[in-house]
């Protein structure tokens, strides 16, 4: 015998499940309290989209289903539903039961509405809050999004019609079907800030349930330099490519143009910066060790040369100043493909960016990758690595930031509240890393984005789009070889990855240029990434 026990009916007890099970989205739960013949007449299927409908119609953020309480042989459950656009929705649900179970109803959906009722919505959005520059310029305000700023152009972005895969998402917002949001630039990035809190009314049937006035979302304030933008644009001209720079203590994007988040390409030797990295950690390499000098490496029975043909070697040093493929192919083969896949991701490759409408880099899985000559492919930046400027500028700045590794974000306050916490690699692996990036620089291939008193740590990439091997005739028959055309720049991606002030662990600017079908990283993406490197540390004396 147990004292104090309460005996609970059983109609009480389905109607407390019922509550309980719609509090917490359980829409199964649900379903099997309510009689068979409304089961043989509705699918669960319809039930739970009737009940997801209601929901997004409301705008429903949160929902509260209080105690059944029974008045006139009816239950009812006190319902309160958080919304977006209508605030606080109160009211009861009425519930029907018998011993076969609950006698649903449309009445059931939502509290206030009443037998034959449909729940909708009419809404009206508020004016789309304003874009700030980092220092406050307008770079979009009102409905014609204007700005004082000709740069603006380049950052803002497109309003368009509600993409697909976006539908449902801004429907639970409120944001009615017609709507115009953000589709690209930062009006895609901040476009939920932005849309601020639609209002109208919500309608049971004819009936208001709730009105609410339309709320514009207070400015927003990005991260974007204007200074270090105009470098930015200037750095492509009207060449295809993009260009982009981030803090790399907080991760801030401080300018961008052209498809750096959007252009993926085989990153060419800039990937190098990632093979070092395991291969230090793998302790199959140090800075003093040394390496044939020789113009090719042969994998597979395959020869993987150097740009043009040249000779290189020496230490790891020299190798990786001068970018010697046929030293990193075979050192990318010996660390193997597990242990090359896993520190690229670490860096960020198969890794969502964090920036909407940004494309993710990419490095197939280990086992897919396949023999030595596609693992040391790979680890040159060919074969199937594809990467965005926003991903060599993180990497870059990953190294600079000794190992940890920036999230990129465009929102300034966020930017001022955090600091990189992802861990890629170990401080004294990527020390190491900038001590060969460092030689890049002062005598290596990427000698054109020195800037006088400035540490300049960066890795130079040429990406070949289609073979750029030159043929060799046989000695013993000097004809074997077609006439061969000069040389065409448009053979190969330019890339340049930077950071600067190097040498203490907080560099204050980070670069990635990409320039498709441009030639040598070190003759036309070198200096480009001077130049925003170069507005990005004038401008960090003087930002806000």
């Amino acid at each position: 015998m147990v004292l104090g026990a309460r005996h609970v009916p059983a109609d009480q007890d389905r109607a407390e499940r019922f509550a309980s099970a719609w509090e917490r989205g359980d829409y199964a739960a649900m379903y099997a309290q309510i009689t068979d013949a409304d089961r043989q007449r509705l699918s669960r299927l319809k039930f739970v989209n009737a009940y997801q409908g209601a929901m997004r119609t409301a705008t429903a953020s949160r929902l509260l289903a209080g105690k059944p309480r029974k008045s006139n042989g009816v239950y009812r459950v006190p319902v309160t539903t958080e919304t977006r656009a209508f605030g606080t929705v109160t009211g009861d649900i009425p519930m029907s039961i018998s011993d076969g179970g609950i006698a649903w109803s449309r009445a059931m959906l939502f509290p206030g509405l009443a037998a034959g009722e449909r729940l909708r919505r009419v809404t009206k959005m508020p004016p789309r809050a304003t874009l700030l520059a980092r220092d406050r310029t307008v770079l979009a305000k009102g409905d014609a999004r204007g700005s004082s700023s000709p740069l603006a152009a380049q950052v803002v972005g497109q309003l368009g019609p509600i993409p697909p895969e976006r539908k449902r998402d801004l429907t639970a917002l409120g944001v009615p079907a017609d709507a115009r949001v953000g589709v690209s630039g930062l009006e895609r990035v901040f476009d939920e800030q932005l849309i601020g809190r639609p209002g109208g009314e919500l309608l049971a049937g004819k009936r208001v349930l709730r009105a609410t006035v339309p709320e514009q979302a207070p400015a927003v304030r990005t991260t974007i330099s204007m200074p270090v933008e105009q470098a930015a644009v200037s750095a492509l001209t009207d060449r295809l490519g993009g260009s982009v720079a981030v803090d790399p203590r907080s991760g801030a994007v401080l300018a961008f143009a052209g498809i750096a988040f959007s252009g993926l390409q085989p990153p060419g030797s800039t990937f190098k910066m990632v093979t070092a990295t395991g291969a230090l950690e793998a302790g199959i390499t140090n800075p003093s060790k040394t390496y044939p000098v020789q113009n090719a490496a042969t994998l597979e029975g395959v020869e993987l040369e150097n740009a043009n043909g040249e000779y290189c070697g020496g230490n790891l040093v020299a190798s990786f100043a001068k970018s010697c493929n046929s030293v990193f192919a075979p050192l990318g083969a010996q660390l193997g493909a597990r242990r090359l896949v896993d520190v690229a991701e670490r860096f960020g490759f198969n890794r969502d960016p964090g920036v909407p409408g940004a494309a993710m880099s990419t490095i197939p899985a280990a086992e897919e990758i396949g023999d030595n000559l596609a693992v040391g492919s790979s680890a040159i930046g060919q074969g199937r690595v594809q990467a965005t400027a926003l991903e060599m500028a993180i990497v870059a700045a990953t190294i600079g930031r000794r190992g940890l590794r920036p999230r990129p974000t465009f929102d300034f306050d966020a930017a001022t509240a955090s600091s990189p916490t992802v861990r890629a690699t170990k401080a004294r692996t990527a020390r190491t890393v900038e001590r060969l990036m460092l030689a890049v620089v002062r005598n290596g291939t990427g000698v054109a984005a020195a800037i006088p008193g400035v540490a300049v740590a960066g890795k130079t990439g040429t990406a070949e789009l289609k073979t750029t091997t030159r043929c060799r005739p046989d000695p013993a028959n000097p004809d074997s070889c077609p006439p061969q055309p000069p040389d065409d720049p448009t053979d190969t991606d330019a890339w340049f990855s930077a950071y600067a002030p190097a040498g203490r662990g907080a560099p204050r600017i980070a670069v990635g240029v990409l320039l498709v079908a441009s030639g040598a990283g070190g003759t036309t993406a070198a200096p480009a990434a001077r130049d925003v490197l170069s507005a990005g540390l004038r401008a960090s004396t003087s930002a806000p």
